[in-house]
Parts: C-alpha cells; structure tokens; sequence
C-alpha cells in the first residue's frame, strides 16, 4: 500500500468535528458526488451539519460528498466522489451529494477547466477517504479493545476476525473523536473496486426526466426576467436610445443603460467582454422582454476600424510571409540544415473563428441588496466572477455568494463571466431579482471566440531523405497557436519555433483544448506529408521520431513522454489492424498530446457524393488510471464528433466586424448523419495517476480526416472547414 501524509504544505487537508446528528465530518478539497435516490433520502438522518467541502457520515452510515467544483457535462460529480468512496470503503449506493456553492476559505480550486478535474483533486480526494476509513478503524479497536491491524472494512462495514461487526453509521459518533492520523495509507490500483468500474451518471434520472438542474431552469419567487441588447459589430458603442414604444409594452418594468466593465475596473483575464457597455429590458416574462426588444431605437457609434475575414485571412498569411522573428525556441542550426537540405517540404493550414454554441446559452441569476449580492448561475470560474463583481457593484467579496448550477456546455465560453456579471449590474439598478437570459443570437453574436490561425511548417530532407531540420511558425488573432516544446521538438537536431499574436477588435477566448485544436490537425496533417514525401508509411515515421526523442532527445524541455507518445500509436496501430488495407475504405492516422494525456486516432472512411461518410473512427488513449470507464466513454466519443464537426463544417465570419452568423441556420454544426459510424476506444493501462480526458480527444482528429481524405481522392485539405476547401 501507499502511504501519504494528511498535511500538505503545513496545512492541513483535513478537519474534524460533530456533525449535529453525531456523525463524523471530514473536511477536504476537491470533491464532488453522486445524487440521492428516493430510498436514500428516505434513509438519510434527520439534521445534517451544514457546510461546504465536508465528508459527512451519517449515524445511519449514509455518506455525502459536498462538491465544489463545478458540473460542464464532463461527468466529475460521478467521478471524483467514486475516488472517495473507493479509499472510504464505503457501498456506492450510499454516497449522496451536497453542490457546494463559491467558498474561497475551503477550497483552493474551484474551477472547471483544462481538463484538470480529476488531475488535480487525484491524491486529495483518496486522502479524504483514506483518512475517514483509517479513523473509523481506531474507533472500533478501541472499542473492542483489539489492534487496528487486526480489522477489515467492506462496504461500510468494519469487521473483527472474532465475528464482531459494526457499521460505520454506528462507529461514526466515536470516530469524530479521533485525531486525525499524520499519515495513512492508500489501496493498490490492484484492490480497486469501483475505481474503474463503469458507472452511470448519477445525474442521468433527472436530466432525463427534465427536473431543474439548469441555469435556465432557476427560478425565484418575484424574479423578473432580463434580456441586453449589444452593439451589431465590435468596436461600436452605444450612443443613444430611444425607449419609449418598448416601455409602453405589457409587462416591461424598466429599460436601462448599463456599463459592466466601467472604467478604472482593474481587468482580470476573465474579463473578456467586447461590449460592457449595453441596453437592458427588465420585464415579468421572456416573451414580453423579447418582444420589448425589438421596439428599441438604438443608435451606435464607431470606435475602431471595421475588420473583414478576407482582411483577417491576408493579415496572417502577410506575417507568414514576412520577415519579423520572434523565436521561442531554437534547437540547434536550424538555417544552416535548410541551407544545406537536399530538399526542403513547406506547407501552410489554417482556420477559422470558431463560437462556442453551448446547448444553453448564457443565463444568471442575480438578487443584489444594498448590503449583499446573491447570483445563482452556470459558470465554470466562480472565484474570478466574485471579484469582478465585487469590483463593479461596490460590495466586498464577503457579501457576494455564489451558487453553480449545473452548465448545459461550456467548451470554454463559461470561463469568462461577463453575462453574470451584467446580470449583477441589473439587478442593483433595477433593486430586484433578476434572470438574464441570452438569446442564441445574442450568444452567438456577442464573442469570445476561438480565434483563427495560420501556421507554417517546414522540414529539411538530406540526400538520403532524412529529416534534419524543422521549422514551425504560427500566427493568430488575439493569441499565437504554437506549442514550441511539442513533438517533434525533442526528436530533430535542428528544429526553431516562432510565434505571434495579432491584433483584432473582436474578442476572443478558451475554446475545446485551447490552440492545440488547431495545432494539433496542422502538425498532424504536415508530418503525413512528410512521411509521404519521404516513402515511409505515416505510423512508421512518427514510431522513428519518437525512437530518436527516447533513446537521444535533444533539448531539456519537451513536454512530452516520448514513451506514452508512441504506446498510443502503437496500440492504435494494433487495434485497427493498420496496413490491412479494406476494399473501398481510405485511412488517416494522427496522434497528439495535451492536457497531460496521449492519444492517437485512426480514422476509415468512404467518400460519398464529394463528402467524406466515417466508418469508423480508432481512438488509442493514454490518459492514466480510468475512474470511470463509462464517463471516460462519453468524453472522448465527444471530442470526436466535436472535433470532426468544427473541422468539416463551422466558421464565424465577418464584414466590417459584424458577424454574418448568429444561428444555426447560418452558423454549420454536425448532425446525426455525419457523425462516425462506430467509434472503438481503447486506454493504456499502466496505473499511473490520471490525467486529462475531456479535451484530449479533439485536437488529433482533424488530422486523422484530413490525412484519410487524402488517401481517398488524392487532395490534400489545408484549411478549415473542410467542406469549403476540398475542390
């Protein structure tokens, strides 16, 4: 077994007290859990002790898992509290869940984002486990007098090779008395028994029966309803507006200015808001506000230079094209290798803007007082919504709550808060509740999206078509898309990094495994050009560079286990019977790394009416210990299909920096038809801790369509979407 001390960095992981029923409580980070049943909730204890980040045993040995973190769809509320009650030794069926709202005194990370869920809260999560079982165990040998070694635990129940048994309901009273142990000791990955056991979401009941789990399902008693109006292009302003009509509509309360970023308000970097400055509708229902809206004169005025996408496009292919370096990382001579190169490959890729199109678009919830602010809401960065808000109302942080709600998406939009924040700025203007509600064109149109990129790639061939040398230079708005210290950084004795970021008016942000969903298909898609141009078969190509990165890497700071890298590709390799060629069907492969984990893809399809139709889609994942097979599943099915989608079909483009999308009439995402046939997945097994799982799967598929449509009708697709650049 492992053994792991209870404190960390001086500070202890854990508190002890009574809980009012007189179970034990254990405090902690990082969690989240499972929901109650009907028969649990019959059988739960009559007064819980109320407070957040607390393990809770009840005297009837139900156990809750409060959860701070919050719930994007990536499946963490089943995941983590399952670490839990793994070490605990707890019956699954008895752990319930308690959403903790915004509380920065007990948690140290309340954030959903970058995959890091379960990374993060891995070792604390079995700690707080751990240290409740191991603390129970005292309580029953001193009891029956007997050493702790001589007990065992099962299913929430501790038992005695004398025959004596106790549950740990009955335990749990006396427990609470325990000191905490300095260390304890954690289960092999051998004598898991729910960690790696498929298991369903423990939200699935409700969101199939519609229950209200939702921001937009949140509703208060007098709550009014709050729609914005915002400026039709970035770099406009409000300049005047003329309500008159729309205040004179049934059930519209009041129609306001506000500004939710005033001036002086220092800007966190989740302050990413292109128009602060909007026109508000406050009213008793949706479809009154709606209406409302569209009575309004506004006027708008110009603030920047309008931006058009064919300008975007020749702006980044200018940089390409142009002399000014910025190196981030140089291995080598890199000049001296192309100089000297018998032949040198160069290609270009790019891509898009990208929306995000969550399923629910932005809501909040906000009730501020003239002495506290409550806001209830879907947001995956509370703390940082907290001190903008703090900053913008006027009220200290102490006075301000924050509730999360379950998020119907996110994929990064949710990151940054700005529509909570006006849903605050609302509601201490007009003094009561309100809930803003963003209608699709106002989500789609607003920003905050990924921004587009272009990127260079060149690779140096000697007399003897070896790779010598490589070059990558990349470029996009707002943000630049290379990764210096990735593959096949590592494994090229030449190799040089450049990038740089441009400009632009229209308000960008995090978007599905930020940068390397783009990276990722260029890279991939440049690296089967090589390997062709070369005469090797793709997979043999990368397994040689990753043989070089393992055995004599150059440089000190890759990023990557070459390792992994190639286990993934390997067992791709396997799985899809690659090189096995099947009548009628063309292959791509692509591998990637990001979010700490490894993954490669295969991809088999036909070509049907000039469009590509998936057969089926290999996906190998490197990604550590599973906790939840079935939820991992789900993730990386996902990224799949969201990654093919954006990279066949989605673009946001503009004229004048007005958007010419703003739904999905304009704006093509995939549908039923077009996704994968089948997709078969397959993870390492090798026991290492987890890593991430919710954005990893993406990043590589564009590549591995890209290079399998290729292999069908002999082009090659450099840029994004795909189905406007494959004639």
């Amino acid at each position: 077994m492992t053994l792991i001390k209870t404190k960390y960095n001086r500070r202890s992981f854990l508190k002890v007290s009574s809980a009012a029923s007189g179970g034990l409580v254990l405090g902690f980070n990082w969690l989240a859990s499972c929901a109650p049943t009907p028969e649990q909730l019959k059988a739960m204890p009559e007064e819980w002790f109320n407070i957040n980040a607390y393990l809770k045993i009840g005297d009837n040995g139900i156990v809750t898992i409060v959860s701070p973190n919050p719930e994007i769809g990536q499946n963490v509320k089943t995941s983590m509290p399952m670490i839990v009650a793994e070490e605990l030794d707890i019956n699954w069926k008895d752990v319930v869940v308690e959403q903790a709202g915004l509380d920065t005194k007990k948690y140290k990370r309340q954030l959903a984002g970058g995959s890091q869920s379960i990374r993060q809260g891995w070792q604390s999560l079995r700690m707080a486990g751990a240290t409740a079982r191991r603390m129970l165990l005292e309580a029953a040998a001193k009891q029956w007098k007997v050493p702790v070694g001589e007990l065992t635990t099962v299913d929430g129940m501790i038992n005695h090779g004398s025959g004596q048994s106790i549950s740990y309901g009955e335990i749990a009273a006396a427990a609470a008395q325990v000191t905490v142990p300095e260390e304890v000791k954690l289960k092999e990955t051998k004598d898991f028994k729910i960690i790696g056991t498929p298991t369903k979401n423990v939200d699935g009941p409700k969101l199939i029966k519609g229950e209200s789990l939702f921001g937009l399902d949140y509703k208060r008693e007098g709550m009014l309803i709050a729609m914005i109006v915002h400026p039709p292009a970035f770099g406009m302003k409000l300049k005047s507006v003329d309500d008159t009509e729309a205040r004179s509509m049934p059930g519209i309360k009041e129609v306001i200015t506000i500004d939710s970023l005033p001036e002086g308000v220092e800007r966190q970097w989740s302050d990413v808001n292109a128009f602060p400055n909007l026109v508000a509708v406050v009213g008793s229902s949706t479809w009154e506000v709606m209406s409302a809206k569209k009575k309004l004169k506004i006027e708008w005025q110009t603030e920047s230079n309008g931006e058009n996408s064919s300008n975007h496009r020749k702006l980044l292919d200018g940089w390409l094209e142009g002399s000014e370096q910025k190196t981030a990382r140089k291995d080598g001579n890199p000049d001296t290798a192309f100089k000297k190169a018998a032949k040198v490959i160069s290609q270009t890729y790019g891509a898009p803007f990208l929306a995000h199109n969550t399923m629910e678009p932005m809501n909040f919830f906000a009730h501020v007082t003239a002495d506290k602010a409550e806001l209830v809401g879907p947001i995956q960065t509370p703390e940082y919504l907290s001190k903008t808000v703090s900053k913008v109302i006027g009220l200290p942080e102490d006075k301000i709550s924050i509730m999360m709600t379950r998020m119907g998406g996110g994929f990064g939009r949710r990151l940054y808060g700005n529509f909570a924040v006006e849903a605050a700025v609302i509601s201490q203007q007009v003094n009561a509740p309100v809930k803003l509600i963003y209608t699709r064109e106002d989500d789609m149109t607003q920003g905050t999206y990924r921004p587009p990129y272009q990127v260079n790639y060149q690779a140096a061939l000697d007399e003897n078509n070896q790779m010598i040398g490589f070059k990558v230079r990349g470029v996009g708005l707002n943000g630049s898309p290379v990764f210096e210290n990735r593959f096949p950084a590592g494994a090229v004795d030449h190799y040089q990094a450049e990038d740089h970021s441009l400009e632009s008016n229209v308000s960008t942000g995090a978007w599905r495994a930020p940068a390397s969903n783009f990276i990722g298909f260029a890279e991939q898609s440049f690296l089967d050009e090589v390997a062709e141009e070369v005469g090797k078969d793709p997979i043999d190509f990368r397994l040689e560079l990753f043989d070089r990165a393992i055995s004599n890497p150059v440089g000190n700071d890759n990023d990557y286990d070459p390792s992994r890298y190639a286990g993934v590709l390997r067992l791709v390799k396997e799985k899809s019977g690659w090189g096995n060629d099947t009548p009628g069907i063309s292959r791509g492969v692509s591998a990637y790394y990001c979010h700490n984990s490894y993954v490669a893809q295969v991809v088999d399809l036909k070509m049907e009416d000039g469009l590509p139709k998936i057969q089926k889609v290999w996906c190998a994942i490197d990604c550590g210990i599973v906790v939840n097979p079935e939820g991992a599943l789900n993730q990386v099915e996902g990224g799949i299909i969201d990654g093919i989608g954006h990279a066949m079909y989605s673009a946001m483009t503009f004229k004048d920096s007005q958007p010419d999308q703003s739904n999905f009439n304009t704006y093509r995402l995939i549908r039923h038809k077009e996704a994968p046939l089948e997709i078969e997945t397959f993870f390492v097994e090798n026991g290492i801790d987890p890593t991430g799982l919710g954005e990893p799967s993406l990043p590589p598929i564009a590549a591995a369509l890209a290079n399998a449509i290729y292999s069908a009708t002999g082009k090659r697709v450099r840029q994004q979407p795909f189905v406007e650049n494959m004639g």
